[in-house]
């Protein structure tokens, strides 16, 4: 039995692609090892595979990252590996030399354009840091996969590698509707799912929101800015009508999210990574069979196009957008299309088909 180790820098809990990854190698055969970090705000957490987290002393920035591949430069170096399997640029480092050093199978999972994430778009000297890690090594590996057509092209095309792509779409699943942690009466809800960082579109849904009544927005999720969205929402005194909920794990978004009648996606176009995206989120609304609102980026508009599943946003002003979202809710007619076309999509988008993909990546490793 091969032994798969797997590093993140997450702290495990919330990461489903990596999870529906490592249950899936493990039905296969594959002895998982799934390395993260421990956080303060950590919950223990039961799986099928070995686990491990890193307690580190920093908590972001570069030496964070560059104590995360210290740490696990020397914890891959004394456990057995047949496989490696790297999650992103960030843990990409010291799994290279780790592969390097003892010939063992390299796999890079790129779940994200890293280096044009918006958080270093305007950081020229931190990009230029990991670009150099991504010019260096990406043109080497043999096994590689991301999320996205867009993505995969995008490297392939640069680095003349060979990107195979493996969506993160859901797996089906029966799922139980709970309620929402507050009164609803006979609001519409629109829902976002997923981190809160920079570019999301959540500020625009919140200033949406002074114009539209009936209408109740629910947050799930934590990032870095969520403390600004909260300001936000304290100025515009819009409390009532904005709902944070936090951090949920994948099974309580997945009874959550069917209580919607909207999700949205509503990233803007800051740099490649966003305009290359195809958010799992999507997939997780397509599965709950709710409408999607989402931006004019390619990935995202394709599916929205093609299914006729909801509506591409082509302005960021708020009240044309509160006009937007009143007409969709106005058109019942409309609506009723896009539930019914919903079934449809959501058997096309399984993970179970993805995983098909996954194991021949992994039958067929260089």
């Amino acid at each position: 039995m091969k032994q798969l180790v797997v590093s993140v820098t997450n702290d495990l809990t919330t990461d489903q692609r990596v999870h529906k990854i490592c249950t899936t190698l493990s039905k296969e055969g594959y002895r998982i090892l799934l390395i993260g970090r421990e956080l303060k705000t950590s919950v223990p957490i039961t799986r099928a595979y070995k686990t491990a987290r890193m307690t580190l002393l920093f908590k972001k920035g570069f030496l964070f990252y560059a104590e995360y591949n210290i740490r696990l430069f020397f914890k891959l170096l004394f456990i057995k590996k047949d496989i490696l399997l790297a999650n992103d640029l960030d843990t990409l480092l010291a799994n290279y030399l780790i592969h390097k050093i003892f010939k063992t199978k390299l796999v890079y999972d790129s779940h994200e354009l890293f280096t044009e994430v918006p958080e270093l778009v305007n950081r020229p000297r931190v990009q230029n840091f990991w670009l150099q890690i991504e010019k260096y090594i990406l043109p080497k590996l043999k096994n590689a996969y991301t999320v996205s057509p867009s993505i995969a092209s995008h490297y392939n095309k640069i680095y003349k590698t060979d990107f195979k792509i493996v969506m993160n779409t859901p797996a089906k699943r029966n799922v139980t509707p709970i309620s929402f942690p507050f009164e609803v009466k006979n609001n519409k809800i629109i829902i976002y799912q997923g981190a809160l960082n920079k570019g999301r579109g959540l500020e625009l849904i919140i200033e949406t929101m002074q114009y539209l009544k009936g209408v109740l927005f629910v947050i799930i999720g934590g990032g870095d800015i969520v403390e600004n969205l909260r300001e936000k929402v304290r100025l515009l005194d819009l409390e009532s009508k904005i709902k944070f909920l936090g951090k949920k794990t994948p099974t309580e978004l997945q009874n959550l999210t069917p209580l919607a009648d909207i999700g949205i996606s509503l990233e803007e176009d800051l740099g490649l990574n966003y305009k290359y995206a195809l958010p799992n989120k999507i997939f997780d609304y397509i599965h709950a069979k709710v409408p999607i609102l989402i931006s004019n980026l390619p990935e995202m508009s394709k599916i929205t196009k093609r299914h006729t599943i909801g509506k591409t946003v082509t302005t960021r002003d708020p009240y044309k957008l509160a006009k937007l979202i009143e007409d969709i809710f106005d058109n019942q007619e409309q609506y009723n299309t896009w539930c019914k076309n919903l079934e449809k999509a959501a058997e096309e988008y399984t993970w179970e088909k993805e995983s098909k993909k996954l194991k021949k990546i992994y039958a067929n490793l260089q």
